[in-house]
């Protein structure tokens, strides 16, 4: 059992869509019946990513000096696709997703590329690991050159951290923002293990909050103040100055800690426009501006039928480009199948 993986995934805080950290630690585990593995598998995520992908590889050449960005007309790509982590290491092979430090490097080598006006930032992700996220919101916001960041699918927590820096959000109609927050896993042992053991930490005099009881009350308001409410407040003071808004507001409108939909995001001040990735990558390369002054109400909006139809999922994607946690899901939907026959 992968204990040292599970243990890492525990000692992190996450800004992640509550349904996703059981399945990373299920996954850590290779627990392939697990209800969240089976959950994530009949989502229709790895399509959707699959699809986001596709688009970007169409949508011109590599930029060079990236992994994972293409070019056209002036428009640098960028995917944020799946949960986030702080870089491509043991962990991000088993729960696949977006590396930080990749998107970092390819965001830097848009903002440097001469022939680069304008970058998009496709996102489809419920949010990840904490680390480093204040870090590469900053470098979105601070970018010299004008950020649009694209939701298709999920632009959930951690990732709507970093939406949220961007001189504008568009958002399919159907696309889930907001998810503000974060948590920390972890689990307490209430008895024996199989072989008959307990583990027990002993800490020294000076340092009763090294090792919480975390079965306690007092431990877990102690983390809750020390660590989650300090990282939250960073989270939302960051989407207040994104958004031009206040913290107040953010805590009271952009879903409290749920989701919003599209429109209803758009309404909220979560979000510029709804509109398709097409739509979005045609514009971008016309040289229109972006809506980060212009915030329309959802009146303003066009109704959904009159949006391009989004790109059709392709058959080849780049492999640099193809994510560890699709083939991941995939091979275990795969040997539950093979599993199941034999039974």
């Amino acid at each position: 059992m992968p204990t040292a993986v599970l243990r890492a995934i525990r000692s992190m805080p996450w800004a992640i869509l509550p349904e996703w950290l059981p399945t990373i630690e299920a996954i850590a585990l290779r627990a392939l019946d697990a209800p969240a593995v089976a959950a994530r598998l009949a989502d229709g995520h790895a399509d959707r990513y699959a699809g986001a992908l596709g688009a970007i590889a169409n949508m011109g050449q590599r930029l060079e000096g990236t992994r994972t960005a293409t070019w056209r007309a002036g428009v640098a790509a960028i995917p944020i696709l799946g949960p986030i982590l702080p870089r491509a290491t043991l962990m991000s092979e088993i729960s696949g997703g977006c590396s930080l430090d990749v998107a970092a490097a390819d965001l830097r080598a848009a903002q440097a590329s001469t022939g680069v006006e304008r970058i998009l930032l496709v996102i489809d992700s419920p949010g990840g690991v904490t680390t480093d996220v204040a870090a590469f919101a900053a470098l979105v916001a601070s970018s010299p050159k004008p950020v649009t960041a694209y939701v298709s699918g999920q632009g959930c927590s951690a990732a709507y951290w970093i939406a949220s820096q961007a001189s504008e959000i568009v958002v399919a109609p159907t696309a889930l923002v907001g998810s503000i927050g974060v948590a920390l896993s972890t689990s307490v042992q209430e008895a024996p293990d199989q072989s008959g053991r307990r583990s027990i930490e002993i800490t020294s005099s000076g340092a009763p909050s090294k090792r919480p009881d975390l079965s306690t009350e007092e431990a877990q308001a102690e983390v809750r103040a020390t660590v989650l409410d300090v990282i939250e407040r960073e989270f939302v003071a960051d989407v207040a100055k994104g958004r031009k808004t206040t913290a107040s507001a953010v805590l009271s409108d952009f879903g409290r800690g749920g989701v919003l939909v599209g429109r209803a995001a758009v309404k909220a001040g979560m979000a510029d426009r709804i509109d398709s990735l097409d739509n979005t990558l045609a514009r971008l390369g016309r040289g229109k501006p972006s809506a980060a002054s212009i915030r329309p109400t959802a009146e303003d909006l066009p109704p959904p039928e009159t949006l391009a139809d989004p790109p059709e999922p392709v058959a080849s994607v780049p492999p640099v480009m193809a994510g560890p946690l699709a083939r991941v899901l995939a091979d275990y939907d795969l040997d539950l199948r093979r599993r199941r026959a034999r039974s």
